[in-house]
């Protein structure tokens, strides 16, 4: 157990860091896996709205500082190309 102040306040900011990371990264992979359901399914109109989607939440992700830019720019790069396949 912490005896510091400095320590236990470290320790209760990184349980608040942990939880919204878990709750980012959660919301990434749904996004995600919508899009990659909708390509399955080969509905076009469907995967087009949900990459609209995804490409927003991605982008607003890293303004938040949850993902780098260049991780984002590749994720969204493969969902385009995924989406444009069909």
């Amino acid at each position: 157990m912490a005896n510091h102040k400095s320590s236990i306040k470290r320790i209760r900011q990184t349980l608040v860091r942990t939880e919204r990371n878990r709750f980012y990264r959660t919301r990434l992979k749904n996004i995600v896996k919508t899009v990659s359901s909708a390509v399955e399914a080969g509905n076009k109109e469907e995967a087009q709205a949900a990459f609209k989607v995804a490409n927003q939440q991605i982008h607003k992700f890293v303004s938040k500082g949850i993902l780098k830019k260049e991780t984002a720019a590749r994720k969204v790069s493969r969902l385009h190309k995924t989406v444009n396949a069909i």
